[in-house]
């Protein structure tokens, strides 16, 4: 089971996140889309949106560092594990809490707004159920962590270990056998929600508008009043020549 598991299972949640989303591409173009509801309801929407995508922000952020950084790199520059620790708890906790807060107010707008409840999908229900759910483990580990009931598991030397043997093809399944629970929850949540990405709203993870940054301005001029107008303002249709 751990193999299948922590072996096998990652490489299917990626392939399906890369069929899925050349698939898309290719055949599903228009659908490529948000499905903005903003139109229906916006004040909830000006509150949960922004708290959900900065705290997953700094979220992604959070776990590039600690799956990706080996520990070795932390000593080398002189971070030491219980600074680590604690920058990323209190870090990764606000960003978990806002993410998390974020998203249950778009699940209750989603719930109590009539024009929104009829214009929810049917793989917005599994999305937001996965989404909700891996946060909350996330958050869930990170307090049994934190405070001393996982018998001073360190994920640096376990999960992110198993974590970058995936690149090489050679996953190390063994070391998250002795992961707790909450942790192998999170992971096993974390990836089926990856492999959701193409076949729900989130595929527009990948059309995020950076060009907007280096767009050029645009420039608006007010009218000099002095100047006269092009035209007379007159009531009635202009005729078409």
């Amino acid at each position: 089971m751990d193999l299948i598991l922590w072996g096998v299972l990652p490489y299917v949640c990626v392939a399906l996140l890369i069929a899925g989303t050349l698939w898309r591409a290719r055949f599903d173009a228009f659908g490529w889309t948000t499905h903005s509801s903003q139109l229906h309801e916006s004040r909830l929407l000006r509150i949960g949106s922004p708290l959900f995508h900065f705290g997953m922000l700094f979220v992604v952020l959070g776990h590039v560092v600690g799956l990706l950084i080996p520990m070795g790199w932390t000593d080398a520059v002189g971070l030491s594990d219980h600074a680590y620790h604690l920058l990323a708890v209190s870090t990764g906790a606000v960003a978990g809490v806002a993410a998390a807060a974020g998203v249950g107010i778009l699940v209750y707008r989603r719930l109590r707004v009539p024009a929104v409840r009829r214009a929810t999908l049917r793989s917005d229900h599994l999305m937001y159920a996965f989404l909700l759910g891996a946060i909350v483990l996330g958050l869930t580990a990170t307090v049994l962590n934190s405070t001393g009931r996982t018998d001073g598991y360190n994920y640096r030397e376990g999960i992110s270990v198993w974590f970058r043997s995936l690149f090489t093809f050679t996953p190390d399944y063994q070391l998250m056998a002795g992961a707790p629970l909450a942790f192998k929850l999170h992971v096993l949540f974390g990836f089926t929600l990856f492999a959701l990405i193409p076949y729900s709203r989130l595929v527009h993870t990948f059309s995020a508008p950076l060009k907007y940054l280096f767009r050029p301005y645009v420039v608006y001029r007010r009218r000099d009043p002095r100047q006269p107008a092009e035209r007379p303002d007159r009531r009635g249709w202009e005729r078409v020549s």
